[in-house]
């Protein structure tokens, strides 16, 4: 029953993941262009603090390690909107301790744990090697975007955050149908389809400017 518990923590940060995208996409459809609410960076924050907890109960190193670069940059995109220091000090005290943490217990309780990324894959295998390409990608695409907000001094989800999400999808997307994995699956076809939605609306906003 314990471990009907764990899943249940994953799917349900997995679900904020995917929430966040819908509202994302909900806002840039109302105001007819791409936009970073500040709600698509909470929902971001929580569900990472969530799925940050199941990956050290999962004892999933990849997870913890894949959370954590993601993690400061949904912070950093709060204090460029000016709505960090409106969470609760506490709140954000746990919130920064977290993932300090997760390392301390990657690295204190480690008995090769960092092996353990090797040891369970084959990377040789093309497909798998593409789907952990794939996963690099998602977590790289934030670093674009925060270099890319740091430069213009605001929170921006610019046009090649989308493309590299899409790109992601695609390579994650061929590794979840040879695993037969459906919440991958599930998760990336929705993801994908407001990808290429932020795409259009890119394009179509730049037209209507450009008029």
């Amino acid at each position: 029953m314990q471990l009907y518990w764990i899943y249940a923590l994953g799917f349900f940060a997995q679900s904020l993941f995917g929430a966040r995208l819908v509202v994302q996409l909900f806002y840039s459809e109302k105001q007819g262009r791409v936009v970073s609410p500040t709600i698509f960076w909470q929902l971001s924050l929580l569900a990472s603090f969530l799925f940050l907890i199941y990956g050290i109960i999962r004892d999933d190193v990849v997870i913890i390690i894949g959370q954590t670069l993601s993690y400061f940059i949904y912070i950093r995109n709060l204090q460029l909107k000016n709505d960090w220091t409106k969470i609760p000090l506490v709140l954000r005290a746990v919130l920064l301790l977290l993932p300090v943490a997760a390392f301390t217990y990657i690295i204190a309780g480690s008995d090769n744990k960092l092996d353990q990324i090797f040891s369970k894959n084959d990377f040789t295998n093309p497909i798998i090697f593409a789907g952990a390409i794939g996963q690099l990608m998602l977590n790289l695409r934030f670093v674009y975007q925060w270099y890319y907000s740091e430069k213009h001094k605001t929170s921006i989800l610019p046009l090649g955050f989308w493309v590299i999400s899409t790109g992601a999808s695609v390579l994650i997307l061929t590794y979840a149908t040879y695993r037969i994995d459906p919440v991958l699956l599930v998760a990336q076809s929705m993801g994908i389809v407001v990808y290429v939605r932020n795409i259009f609306i890119h394009f179509k906003s730049k037209a209507k400017a450009a008029i």
